[in-house]
């Protein structure tokens, strides 16, 4: 068969009808993986200040960090895009801003709260009585 315009946009939409198949396949293995690191993070992070050996925690809730961030790339979620046409242009609306940047500036706003003796000085010395109190119990164990 000569390769027609025809024929050439059929491949093309072989092509995506396979990628978003794939998609699909890929979304539910994604959202497999959180559904489990939800409550897995949560274990990690309070074995990680559990275990920690002199005021240092425990790496457990860094060493799933590590797994997930394998498992993302492994997933690849995104993948097909270098299937897209020429003239699909990446664009960001968040620029070369992420969630982390949001998370620092709240934490920015919390560390200043906490310098001038507000609310979350109290809310630090309590929850640091609480982890200390852990630790102490894990000792005398």
């Amino acid at each position: 068969m000569p390769n027609t315009p025809e024929n050439s946009h059929a491949g093309e939409r072989w092509i995506l009808l396979r990628d978003i198949a794939v998609m699909q396949g890929k979304l539910i293995v994604d959202g497999l993986r959180d559904l489990l690191l939800v409550p897995a993070s949560l274990i990690a992070g309070l074995v990680s200040l559990i275990t920690s050996h002199n005021g240092r925690p425990g790496p457990q809730f860094y060493h799933l960090l590590q797994f997930g961030k394998q498992t993302e790339r492994w997933i690849n979620l995104f993948g097909a895009v270098k299937n897209a046409p020429d003239d699909v242009v990446e664009q960001s609306p968040f620029g070369d801003r992420d969630i982390d940047d949001l998370v620092h500036r709240v934490e920015s706003f919390v560390v200043d709260e906490y310098k001038r003796g507000g609310v979350t000085a109290q809310a630090k010395k309590r929850l640091d009585e609480f982890l200390d109190a852990m630790q102490r119990k894990k000792s005398d164990n």
